[in-house]
This record gives C-alpha cells, sequence and structure tokens, in this order.
C-alpha cells in the first residue's frame, strides 16, 4: 500500500507504537506518536524518534492526534479509551499495529490466538520451520513487532505471528495463510464490557479476510472455538488430545499423528517432545498441523520438538536453593493459564498470585489450589482479592513485592517443594509488563542465593 505522505497518528509509544512509526517513516509517510505516560517511563522510545526524527509527544493526547488520514492503534490502548473514542467519533480509521504493517508483508502470515499458549506455540512453530529449513521470523506479541522485521521477510518466507485479540480488534484486511486458534477461556473481560461472547467474536475475526486459498486450524476439544466461526469458505484442520480427526493433528496412545481425508501419519512420540505437559502437547499438535500441511519431514519434525527448550517466562526454571525449586511464569496471565501451571508439578507449591485483576474468577482453580498449593503470597493491586478469596481454605500472605516473597519462601518451604511465580493477573499495576515482572523474580531468586 502506498501511503507516501500520509498523516499517520500512533497512539501508544512502547514496542509496537515504536515500530509502526519507524515502518511508517521508511515508507515516506509522516508519523506523529502520543502517549499519555510520563517522559520517563518512554524515555528509551524518545531516543528513538529523536535518533529518526519522529514528531511525538508524551503526557497528553492533544487535538494535534486527530489531525492525520488514520491512526494506529498500540494494543495496550483500551478501546474505550477517552483518544480513541473521540477518534471514533470523528470517523478517523483506526488500525491495529499488525494490521498495519501486513500491508507491506511480501511473505506468508502464520496467525497464532489463544487465551492460552501463543507465546510457546508461535516459539515452537518458528523452530519447527526454521529446523526444517523454511526461513521463519517470530513477531507480535513475541520478540519484535511485527512492523519491525515485516520488511525482511521476502515472497517465499513465514511469519510466525502472535496475535492477541486487542490486534484484532483493529483489523480490516489482515489476512493470514494460516490462522490458529489454540483456545478460548475467559479472559481480558475488563476489556470486553465483562461479555466473554465479546472477546470470543474478537478472537475469530482471525479468519475473517481468509479464503479457500487459506487455512484455519482449532481446537477440536475447545467448546468455545468453533461455535462462532464466521468463515465457511477457508479449509479448515483442527488438533485433537482426545479424539482422532479427519483432518489436522491428534494424539493416539502417546503418539502424534496426522491426519487428511483418509490417509494417516505417525509422526512422532509425545515424548519427543522437550517441554512437558499437555497444554503443551496440545500446542504441539497446532505446530504439526501447520508443518505437514507444508509437507515438512516426520524427522526433522520430531527433531525440532526435541531441540525446542521453552521460552522465557513460561513455567521456566530459574534456580534451587536449599532443596526449593524456583519457576518464573510471569506469562500466566489468567487463571487458566495458572490451571495449566499448578498441573505441571507434584511437588508442593508455594504460589505467588496477584497483579492488575482483569476480572478473574478464581472458582475455577480453586480445588486445584487446595489440593497442590500450601501457601499463596498475595501481590499487586488484586491482592486483597486474592486474600478473601482463598484464605478460607489455606494460608495467605499479603506481600509488598517479589522479593519479599522469595524471601520468604526461604522460611516456609521445605526441601522439595516449588515457589511458583503464576500470578493470573496483568503486571502494569506493578511492572512494565509480563517480561519485566519476570526478570525482577529471577533477580531476586538470584539476590536471595548471595
Amino acid at each position: 500500500m502506498d501511503i507516501k505522505g500520509k498523516r499517520i497518528s500512533i497512539i501508544g509509544a512502547v514496542r509496537s507504537g515504536v515500530g509502526a512509526a519507524k515502518l511508517a517513516n521508511i515508507m515516506g509517510a509522516i508519523p506523529f506518536v502520543s502517549d499519555s505516560s510520563e517522559k520517563n517511563k518512554i524515555i528509551n522510545s524518545i531516543s528513538v524518534f529523536e535518533k529518526e526524527k519522529i514528531e511525538y509527544e508524551y503526557g497528553i493526547h492533544s487535538e494535534k492526534v486527530f489531525d492525520c488520514d488514520f491512526l494506529v492503534t498500540s494494543p495496550g490502548v483500551p478501546s474505550d479509551s477517552e483518544v480513541l473514542t473521540t477518534a471514533r467519533n470523528k470517523k478517523i480509521k483506526i488500525f491495529s499495529e499488525v494490521e498495519f504493517a501486513s500491508w507491506f508483508c511480501e511473505g506468508k502470515i502464520i496467525s497464532i490466538t489463544g487465551t492460552n499458549g501463543k507465546t510457546t506455540t508461535t516459539a515452537l512453530m518458528t523452530h519447527t520451520l526454521n529446523e526444517c529449513g523454511i526461513k521463519t521470523y517470530s513477531a507480535g506479541n513475541i520478540g519484535e513487532a511485527f512492523s519491525e522485521i515485516v520488511l525482511d521477510v521476502k515472497g517465499n518466507e513465514f511469519v510466525a505471528l502472535e496475535t492477541s485479540s486487542f490486534q484484532l480488534d483493529y483489523i480490516e484486511k489482515f489476512k493470514p495463510m494460516f490462522s490458529l486458534i489454540l483456545n478460548i477461556t475467559p479472559d481480558h473481560l475488563d476489556r470486553y464490557n465483562n461479555s466473554f461472547q465479546n472477546y470470543i467474536e474478537s478472537k475469530v475475526k482471525i479468519t475473517m479476510n481468509q479464503n479457500e486459498n487459506d487455512f484455519f486450524i482449532y481446537n477440536a476439544d475447545d467448546k468455545n472455538t468453533f461455535v462462532y466461526m464466521n468463515n465457511k469458505r477457508v479449509p479448515k484442520l483442527s488438533f485433537s488430545l482426545k479424539n482422532k480427526v479427519e483432518c489436522g493433528a491428534y494424539l493416539h496412545n502417546n503418539s502424534m499423528h496426522y491426519s487428511w481425508f483418509g490417509s494417516d501419519l505417525n509422526i512422532c512420540s509425545s515424548s519427543d517432545l522437550f517441554i512437558k505437559g499437555d497444554h503443551n502437547i496440545a500446542n504441539a499438535l497446532a505446530v504439526l498441523s501447520v508443518a505437514k500441511t507444508l509437507n515438512l519431514p516426520n524427522t526433522k519434525i520430531r527433531d525440532a520438538f526435541n531441540s525446542f527448550k521453552g521460552v522465557e517466562h513460561r513455567i521456566e526454571f530459574v534456580d534451587e536453593i536449599n532443596g526449593i525449586e524456583f519457576y518464573n511464569d510471569s506469562k500466566a496471565t489468567n487463571v487458566d493459564s495458572v490451571w495449566y501451571a499448578l498441573k505441571s508439578f507434584s511437588k508442593p507449591i508455594y504460589l505467588i498470585l496477584g497483579g492488575k485483576d482483569k476480572g478473574n474468577d478464581y472458582n475455577q482453580i480453586k480445588d486445584l489450589v487446595i489440593e497442590r498449593v500450601k501457601k499463596i503470597y498475595a501481590i499487586g493491586s488484586s491482592a486483597e482479592k486474592v486474600y478473601d478469596f482463598f484464605n478460607e481454605f489455606i494460608p495467605v500472605e499479603i506481600k509488598e513485592t517479589l522479593a519479599d516473597c522469595v524471601v520468604t519462601s526461604l522460611d516456609d518451604a521445605k526441601t522439595g517443594s516449588v515457589l511458583l511465580l503464576s500470578p493470573a493477573c496483568a503486571s502494569f499495576d506493578m511492572f512494565d509488563n509480563y517480561e519485566h515482572r519476570g526478570k525482577v523474580f529471577k533477580e531476586a531468586v538470584k539476590k536471595a542465593r548471595v
């Protein structure tokens, strides 16, 4: 798309906003970046804007924002924010950063969404395709913004794009070759007027522009996914841990199979997958569906699954001190993610829970917490909610910092226990993002060893 000379307002000056501004600049547009944060919160971004001679403002969204041909918004900006509401009232077109970047993508897009597992699946997809000889980039909510790498992607290459519902809210022409919905469970309801259906409908927009030359891959075990499917033209594959599927990938007797209209291939064993847990087997089946649709060799897929060691901040082993294992699961920003994390351990768990609440219903994990967790350390703005819900069942202690949790756990826990940071909440009440939260936790563990 030719955007030369177009005035583009970009809302948000963090990763995706910076990427969109740089891309707009390269393509000859006139970007203007607006962020309501204080200067010290975006100081690194400001240095980029000044180097690239990109106009910006901070601490306010001024009227200059609306003097534009269209607007690109970052996923962290709520749809009901004043700046986006005003733009809609003024009939200004609003696009997400992934929509904007997709206009300039010569390669093929694998767009991956879902409530849980997006990061791991995106990383495993990238690793597997690269190991099989297909140049593939990771972008979106993982690593770099799509805008940062899109011009590097050649026509015969792929980009595995971790795509959130917030990014899908503002798509118009975004068209992946492969769209994947891993699962849909209640999350971000604070952004969707407490409507689970609104959240589901946002997710399934991923298929909106696909046609008979593309593929939609969904979780056959997830009842919420296919009900709201709005594109009947796109060929569909599924994956399942429970049942054989006609087209796609499934697990049978611990073997991963790929089927396509009657043909059935035994690709590898679930034990070939280095990362453990049923949720990761499901993620691998989703990847397998893409890899075999591209006719990639079985042995290379198996070797890639075995050599993939997981992603940072997702049930990541940090250290062992005095016989206590410390795990960083900062990426667990909803209750369903915590359920998977708790299921991954047979040892007694001391759990760090809390942050910016998104409408969590802890009844989903109550029984599992009672069964496996010895004590909860509640943190962040939702600490009181966590305390009020769980204190009736198990000990709960409110803590100010992650370092406090680590230090206290060394007194509370016994050898053979696990301290697990799996907060079920967003990080923005105390940290820049979940990566920042995870790094602070790991630093606290490191200092505890000294």
